[in-house]
C-alpha cells in the first residue's frame, strides 16, 4: 500500500494544500477558505485521498483540532525546521504560501522518520490549559492597565504609589476608589484613614500616622479644575476595569484549583511544591506537558522544550553553550518558577543553586540549572505517575544526612538529620547512605542526581 503525504500552510483567512505520493508526485494543489465550508472540504479531501502523514507548522488550534478529530496524524513542525529547509528547494530566494505547502509535503515525504508525530492530549488538560492560558492573557491585562493607572496617578497625584504593596491590590483599589484625586483626600486624617484600614483588614505594619505623612510627602501638581476632574474620572475608570479583571483572574483560579486536583496527573505536579495552595504553577507545569508520555521519551527532551537545556555550537577547537529560544516560553518559565520557589526551602535545590553561582553563573542561569535538574525528577515521576517524594529523592536524602565518624567508619546520626530537614530523611534511606559510606563513598562527594 502506497503512502500518501500532505503540507497545510496555514492562515487565519485560507490553507494552502498540497497532497503527493511516496515518489512525490503531486495528487493535488488546493487552497481553502477558513470557514466552515473550507475547513470540512479540507478535511475531506486529505481523508478521500487517504493521506498518511499531515505536515503543519503549528501544534494546536482550530484547524489542527479538526485534523485529529478527522481521524488524520499530523506532523506538528516548527517554523524554524521549515525556513531552514526552504533552501533545498530554491535558488531565487522566493517565498509564496503554496511553496511552503510543498517544503512541508516534502518534509513529511522524506524527513517524517525525524519528527513525533502529534498526539492529543485528554479533554482534561485541554480544558486546564485554557484555563491557565487564559489566567495568563488576564495578568498580563491587568498589569498593561496598572501601569495605565500607575503614569496617571505620576502626572497629578503621585501620593497613592507605594503607600500599599500592589496598586492592584485590594486595598489600594480601595483607597483610590475612596480618594481618587488631591482633592478627595484634603480632609484625610489618622483617625479617618485609620477606620479605613480597619474596614479592608490592613495587615502591613505601618501606622496609619506613617501612611499619612507617606501620603503628605508627595509632590503636588498644578492642575486646573478641568482637567482635575477629566483626571480623576479617568483613575476611577481604571480603579473599575482591574477590579473586574481581579474578581475574574479569582474565579479562574479557583477552577484551575478544583480542576488540577481532579486531574488524574494533577497528584505528580502538585507534590513538586511545599504549600498545599500551590496550584498556579502546578497546572502550568501540566497543561504545557500534557498527559501524552510520548511526547517526551527521554528527560533530555522535557529539559530541551522547557528551555532549560543549553544550546551546544561547536566549531574547530571553540565550544560554547548557547542559550535556548526555540522553545515553550509558558513552560521555561513554569519551570523557572519552581526552581525558584524550592531553592528557598529544600535543602538540594539550595544547594545545586548555590554550586551554580560558586561557578560564576548569574541568577537567571543558576536558576536554569536547577531547572533542568527539576526537569529530570519530573520527568521520571510524571512518566512513572507517581508523587514526587523527598524519601526518594536519592539526592536530597544524600545531601541532607549527617554523617558522624565512628572507630568503624562514618556512621549517619538519624536524629541529628531529622533535626535538620524534619521528616525528608527515613531510616531506609539512612541505611542506604550508611552503606555507601562504609563503602568508601562520601555523601559530600555524591553528583546530586535527577
Amino acid at each position: 500500500m502506497r503512502s500518501i503525504y500532505a503540507g497545510v500552510d496555514w492562515a487565519s483567512e485560507k490553507h494552502d494544500v498540497l497532497i503527493a505520493d511516496e515518489t512525490g508526485e503531486e495528487i493535488l494543489a488546493a487552497t481553502f477558505a477558513h470557514d466552515e465550508a473550507g475547513v470540512r472540504g479540507l478535511c475531506r479531501a486529505l481523508v478521500r485521498h487517504e493521506v498518511t502523514l499531515v505536515a503543519i507548522e503549528r501544534p494546536d488550534g482550530l484547524l489542527v483540532e479538526r485534523l485529529l478529530k478527522a481521524g488524520l496524524r499530523i506532523l506538528a513542525l516548527h517554523p524554524n525546521q521549515v525556513a531552514a529547509t526552504r533552501d533545498r528547494f530554491r535558488a531565487s530566494g522566493g517565498k509564496s504560501d503554496r511553496f511552503d505547502a510543498f517544503v512541508l509535503c516534502e518534509l513529511a515525504r522524506t524527513d517524517h522518520h525525524r519528527f513525533r508525530v502529534l498526539e492529543p492530549d485528554s479533554d482534561q488538560t485541554k480544558a486546564l490549559r485554557a484555563l491557565t492560558r487564559a489566567r495568563e492573557d488576564l495578568v498580563g491585562t491587568r498589569t498593561a492597565l496598572t501601569n495605565q493607572l500607575r503614569a496617571e496617578l505620576a502626572r497629578f497625584w503621585p501620593g497613592p504609589l507605594g503607600l500599599f504593596r500592589d496598586l492592584h491590590s485590594r486595598i489600594s483599589l480601595a483607597f483610590l476608589e475612596r480618594y481618587p484625586s488631591p482633592a478627595d483626600a484634603r480632609g484625610l486624617g489618622q483617625a479617618r484613614l485609620h477606620g479605613f484600614l480597619v474596614r479592608e483588614h490592613y495587615t502591613g505594619r505601618q501606622q496609619p500616622g506613617q501612611l499619612l505623612a507617606k501620603l503628605r510627602r508627595a509632590p503636588e501638581a498644578r492642575v486646573g479644575e478641568l482637567e482635575l476632574g477629566i483626571r480623576r474620572a479617568l483613575v476611577l475608570s481604571l480603579v473599575a476595569t482591574i477590579k473586574v479583571i481581579n474578581e475574574q483572574i479569582k474565579q479562574l483560579e479557583r477552577q484551575i484549583a478544583t480542576a488540577i486536583r481532579e486531574h488524574p496527573d494533577g497528584a505528580v505536579f502538585l507534590s513538586l511544591f511545599k504549600a498545599p495552595n500551590s496550584v498556579i504553577c502546578a497546572a502550568e507545569l501540566l497543561a504545557e506537558i500534557g498527559d501524552c508520555r510520548a511526547r517526551y521519551p527521554t528527560r533530555d527532551t522535557l529539559a530541551a522544550d522547557a528551555g532549560h537545556a543549553a544550546v551546544a555550537i561547536e566549531s574547530g577547537k571553540r565550544k560554547a553553550a548557547c542559550f535556548r529560544w526555540a522553545c515553550n516560553k509558558r513552560l521555561r518559565t513554569a519551570f523557572c518558577t519552581l526552581a525558584d520557589t524550592t531553592r528557598h526551602h529544600n535543602p538540594w535545590a539550595q544547594d545545586t543553586y548555590a554550586r551554580a553561582r560558586a561557578r560564576g553563573h548569574d541568577h537567571p542561569r543558576a536558576i536554569r540549572t536547577l531547572g533542568r535538574a527539576w526537569c529530570r525528577i519530573l520527568w521520571r515521576c510524571w512518566q512513572d505517575r507517581m508523587p514526587y517524594d523527598p524519601a526518594r529523592h536519592r539526592a536530597l536524602q544524600q545531601h541532607i544526612t549527617v554523617t558522624i565518624p565512628t572507630p568503624s567508619g562514618p556512621r549517619p546520626d538519624l536524629a541529628a538529620t531529622q533535626r535538620m530537614a524534619g521528616a525528608a530523611v527515613t531510616e531506609p534511606a539512612a541505611q542506604r547512605a550508611e552503606r555507601e559510606a562504609l563503602d568508601g563513598k562520601p555523601t559530600s562527594a555524591i553528583t546530586p542526581e535527577g
